[in-house]
């Protein structure tokens, strides 16, 4: 394959990207009580779906390869399903009543 080690050079970033992403999205998760779920499953479909790539360009095409890609998916396809059925998300209201009005410190 003409390139595989810029390939996985890339994956291995997007990795480094989806493992802080899903560091930070459960510490976030730690504080709104996982309100945010969503970001949760997409941090971890980021890092299933790296870890599944670098497996095939590394040429180990076992079961576990595919099973990592098609779960990756499944992470996606969950997070959009919840952060659209999320009733703390933003709504067009909130726009129209103004900014949120700073509570006591």
């Amino acid at each position: 394959m003409i390139g595989r080690s810029y390939w996985i050079l890339i994956w291995y970033g997007i990795l480094a990207i989806g493992v802080a992403g899903f560091l930070a999205s459960l510490y976030w998760g730690r504080q709104t009580h996982w309100k945010n779920l969503d970001e949760v499953l997409r941090a971890m479909g980021t890092v299933t779906v790296s870890i599944g790539m670098l497996m095939f360009l590394h040429e180990d095409n076992g079961g576990l390869t595919q099973i990592l890609i098609v779960g990756s998916l499944f992470f996606f396809v969950l997070a959009f399903i919840l952060g659209r059925n999320n009733p703390f998300r933003h709504r067009r209201s909130d726009d129209e009543n103004g900014p949120p009005k700073p509570g006591p410190l």
